[in-house]
């Protein structure tokens, strides 16, 4: 970590791009490129105005600041040049840099810099990156409040606490002569049970999490002209797929990402299901099949129907394919034609039935509120309590089932040494939860998924 590193931590094209210096030769780098218009030096964490010179030419007239170790981000000293966003003056002066010395930051290079120092654990660095990525405020949300630190502070509490409970009984395993209490069953069962319930309930929370971050898949099904398309439209408030009368428009699955609250949806716009000859309508056929099977196992499936008219086969078709999918809408569009069929021939099938004109955009309040109801995202807590991704569960897992274990042992009369071990299990994954005890390559993995700048 000695050496300086630089790097854009604004995406490209903006009106104002700002470049991050993290190392002990930040300031130093800082004052090669950029003087203050008034002359003197820079004033630690002040912005200033200035100019910027790269090979004896001004190239820019930004803001800089500087900021002096080791209350920084990283705990490093730092320094920011905030240029004008063009993209040659941001290349000129990075150049700039690492002809000067400097290097070229890695992904999530700041921020692995900060966990190494000591200035985030491993769950709050997690939450840097689930900050930068957030697509609603709910996300952005519960990361901030993951990155203050409740959560990463609960998990070292019952950290130590097992510690103190390891400690205890390898004392009386290891110094049987010596005068030293041991601690009551009872209340040692219920240190574990209680934990044990703590981290089921966090890592219940992971799926929602998961739909919060990265949004549902949502496939929408229908036979051809069911209206499947127009929906998708008047969802996004544009026309983002192709809407004609004539049956099997829709070749290919069309996508588009949209957020309704809480919720982020990955939409699916799929070709309509219906047996053809047509080789290319099948291709496309057979992508919205593979559309449904994920959606059906993992997101939220919408089977929309003409509500106009009576339900046909490649209705009965679409409702067979919709069928066993964990979240389901019934959608009976073209409400405003009359209704052709009763809502309670699609209840038994779906979780939820609603009647909408895609094509008039109404009653599109009623679909948004059955998917928020059905993912548990309508009140969301914004205390930083959802797990947001695997690693984080499958900890949470582990570290549970250990600590059932041993409470189970210690019911069943099992000896002190069997009973630590499990708890032992219990710290060594809590530890890998807050990078206490995490492995380099797991930190690494980590790591290589955040941004170039972060």
């Amino acid at each position: 970590m000695s050496q300086t590193i630089a790097a854009l931590s604004t995406a490209p094209g903006g009106a104002i791009g700002i470049i991050r210096l993290s190392g002990a030769d930040a300031g130093a780098l800082l004052r090669a490129v950029f003087t203050p218009a008034g002359g003197g030096d820079l004033v630690p964490r002040m912005l200033t105005y200035g100019t910027l010179t790269v090979r004896g030419r001004v190239i820019d007239r930004p803001m800089a600041v500087w900021f002096p170790a080791p209350a920084t981000y990283t705990g490093e000293p730092m320094a920011e040049i905030h240029c004008h966003g063009s993209s040659a003056v941001l290349t000129e002066t990075l150049t700039a840099l690492f002809a000067l010395g400097a290097r070229q930051a890695g992904p999530g290079e700041f921020t692995r810099r900060a966990f190494l120092n000591g200035k985030l654990d491993l769950f709050a660095a997690e939450a840097v990156n689930d900050l930068v990525c957030a697509r609603s405020p709910q996300a952005a949300a519960n990361a901030v409040a993951q990155l203050g630190g409740h959560i990463s502070h609960e998990f070292t509490d019952l950290r130590q606490r097992l510690i103190g409970l390891c400690a205890q009984f390898l004392a009386v395993i290891d110094y049987p002569d010596e005068d030293i209490d041991d601690l009551p069953r009872d209340e040692i069962a219920r240190t574990l049970t209680d934990a044990a319930a703590r981290l089921d309930g966090l890592r219940e929370s992971y799926e929602r999490g998961r739909a919060l971050r990265e949004g549902l898949p949502c496939a929408i099904i229908g036979r051809p002209n069911a209206g499947k398309s127009t929906l998708l439209n008047a969802l996004l408030g544009y026309d983002r797929a192709i809407v004609t009368d004539i049956a099997g428009t829709t070749r290919d699955t069309v996508e588009e990402t949209m957020r309704l609250g809480a919720l982020v949806l990955r939409l699916q716009d799929t070709a309509g299901l219906r047996q053809t000859d047509d080789p290319v309508e099948r291709i496309g056929v057979e992508r919205a099949m593979a559309a449904v099977a994920d959606a059906r196992e993992n997101g939220v499936v919408i089977a929309v129907f003409d509500g106009a008219k009576p339900l046909t086969d490649e209705d009965r078709f679409v409702i067979e394919q919709a069928r066993g999918a964990r979240r389901s809408v019934a959608v009976r569009n073209k409400a405003d034609l009359g209704a052709g069929f009763a809502p309670e021939a699609l209840e038994p099938d779906f979780g939820a039935v609603v009647a909408l004109s895609a094509k008039a955009r109404t009653g599109l309040d009623s679909l948004t509120n059955a998917l928020t109801a059905m993912t548990g995202l309508a009140d969301l807590p914004a205390d930083g309590g959802l797990i947001t991704n695997a690693r984080q569960a499958d900890i949470l897992y582990r570290t549970a089932q250990a600590l059932t274990r041993a409470r189970d042992m210690l019911a069943a009369g099992m000896t002190p040494d069997a009973v630590v071990s499990d708890i032992e299990e219990a710290v060594e994954a809590l530890g890998g939860l807050t990078g206490a005890s995490a492995r380099e390559d797991i930190v690494d993995h980590i790591f290589a998924n955040f941004c170039v700048g972060k």
